[in-house]
């Protein structure tokens, strides 16, 4: 089965202020689906056509070598957006921050809450040009890490650089935030606090102990 342009959990507008309601039409519709449409087009006759993503960008070294490059970008594309959009949420206020066992290993990761907040801000801050950061679970313990363009964690290191379950991630690539932001990506990275999930976050850790 082709993949599909997933629907958000919310209404555009959902995420506002924070996130604006044009960027995330736009990101949605326009950035999301394209990577959708170039995935299936590359997939397209193969007999990775019918597998899920995730198992798509774990396994490139497996696809055609005439398509590793495309499903690299578009697929990878495709597994960080659809993660993203579950990964936020409106409603939330200033103080908004995990509980229970995702903040007991956050704690004893990173020292405190506020550390892993600067830590991800600046994996995400420095990551140069287009990109994500990421909070992952590697070896059963929790790291931030980044990387470029459409790259994801689960495509290994010798992929992405990186290596991990991802649980949590935020876009960098400027149709994220320009349109609300321009270039001051560190104020994007500051609301971006006010519209995670944590509850979402919290299963996926759960899920990737």
């Amino acid at each position: 089965m082709a993949f599909e342009l997933p629907k958000l959990p919310y209404d555009y507008n959902a995420l506002e202020p924070h996130i604006d309601a044009q960027t995330m039409q736009i990101h949605h519709t326009k950035h999301h689906q394209t990577y959708v449409d170039n995935a299936n087009k590359a997939l397209e006759g193969t007999e990775w056509a019918d597998r899920d993503v995730l198992d798509v960008i774990q396994n490139l070294d497996s696809v055609p070598a005439d398509k590793k490059g495309a499903l690299r970008n578009n697929a990878g594309g495709h597994a960080n957006h659809s993660m993203f959009w579950t990964v936020m949420t409106g409603g939330n206020g200033e103080n908004n921050q995990p509980s229970g066992e995702l903040m007991d290993a956050i704690n004893s990761a990173f020292g405190s809450f506020d550390a892993f907040k600067e830590k991800f801000e600046d994996a995400a801050k420095t990551r140069f040009g287009s990109g994500w950061a990421w909070l992952v679970v590697k070896d059963g313990q929790l790291a931030v890490v980044s990387t470029a363009n459409q790259d994801n964690p689960l495509m290994g290191e010798a992929v992405a650089g990186v290596s991990g379950t991802p649980i949590l991630g935020v876009d960098v690539w400027e149709h994220a935030y320009y349109l609300n932001y321009q270039n001051r990506r560190p104020d994007y990275l500051k609301a971006f606090w006010n519209v995670v999930n944590w509850d979402e976050v919290s299963r996926r850790y759960a899920a990737a102990k």
